[in-house]
């Protein structure tokens, strides 16, 4: 067993840190919001006061962030968690965010005789909790092998598929799609609606078609459950999808379709959709073909 570190608690990270802990590890977290924790130190997570804190009580740190600035918060700065690394420890961050970023972080940490992995997980609270969540990793192939047992604690797919930031990458060349196909399901489903087919009906037809995918299949039961605590809701989808936009634009990649997608989710947004789970889209046109919310 391990002294494990774990910054960022919220939805997944929380649930992440929930799976070390019944694995047996000594586990150290902070989350910016000390109420959001409190359920893991109730199961035997130490909470501690800074960022830096956990890094210098831990061998692994582990971080789970929003996005690019939020990750930056409670890396930098004197009470941040490279400034508790040291030689021999290991940074894994879990966060979806730039490449950029990643790798400056990667760089930084290696001066300081300690070792970064950016390793992004596919997934979302329901195949956490059911232990299907799947990682990519970028970094040190050594460095890898030696976190592997914790991360298979949370989860039994790791795919290293290169260098510092390169895990970053393929997260949001994977996250593109998500939005895009759930847009389109959207779209065939209220084209099947008002076709006079029942919304139960053309749900069931839908999630058992070739065209379901097992994120789609996971979300299909928010569809009319709107007040459900979001897997992946539409403000956090549309950033991993500019961080996308952003990549084509440097490598000379059309994104035609998730630039399209970008648009439909800040409509969304301008209709007060933003805190649902993107599988909103189907509640977003059906108001736009006129129906009256629901």
């Amino acid at each position: 067993m391990a002294d494990l570190g774990f910054v960022g608690l919220g939805t997944m990270g929380g649930r992440m840190a929930r799976r070390l802990l019944d694995a047996g590890h000594r586990v150290t977290g902070y989350n910016r919001t000390r109420a959001r924790a409190h359920w893991l130190v109730d199961m035997g997570m130490a909470l501690a006061d800074t960022p830096r804190a956990v890094a210098e009580s831990s061998e692994v740190i582990f971080s789970m962030m929003a996005n690019d600035g939020a990750l930056l918060a409670v890396a930098e700065g004197d009470d941040g968690v490279l400034a508790g690394m040291g030689p021999g420890k290991v940074y894994v961050d879990m966060s979806t965010v730039s490449p950029s970023v990643s790798r400056d972080l990667a760089a930084r940490v290696a001066t300081m005789g300690a070792a970064m992995l950016d390793a992004p997980v596919s997934g979302s609270a329901v195949t956490v909790e059911a232990g299907t969540l799947s990682f990519m990793v970028g970094g040190d192939a050594g460095t890898l092998e030696r976190v592997t047992p914790y991360l298979k604690d949370i989860g039994p797919t790791i795919t290293h598929v290169g260098e510092n930031g390169q895990a970053a990458a393929m997260k949001i060349a994977i996250n593109l799609s998500l939005p895009v196909q759930v847009l389109a399901f959207a779209e065939g489903l209220l084209l099947a609606e008002r076709s006079g087919i029942p919304l139960h009906l053309a749900l069931e037809a839908m999630v058992n078609s070739v065209a379901a995918s097992p994120m789609l299949k996971y979300r299909a039961p928010l569809i009319g459950n709107w007040d459900q605590e979001a897997l992946f809701d539409v403000t956090m989808i549309q950033k991993d999808l500019q961080l996308a936009l952003e990549m084509g634009h440097e490598l000379g990649v059309p994104l035609n379709t998730a630039a399209v997608t970008n648009q439909m989710l800040t409509t969304a947004r301008g209709m007060g959709l933003s805190k649902y789970d993107f599988i909103i889209f189907h509640e977003m046109l059906r108001r736009l073909s006129g129906e009256e919310p629901e």
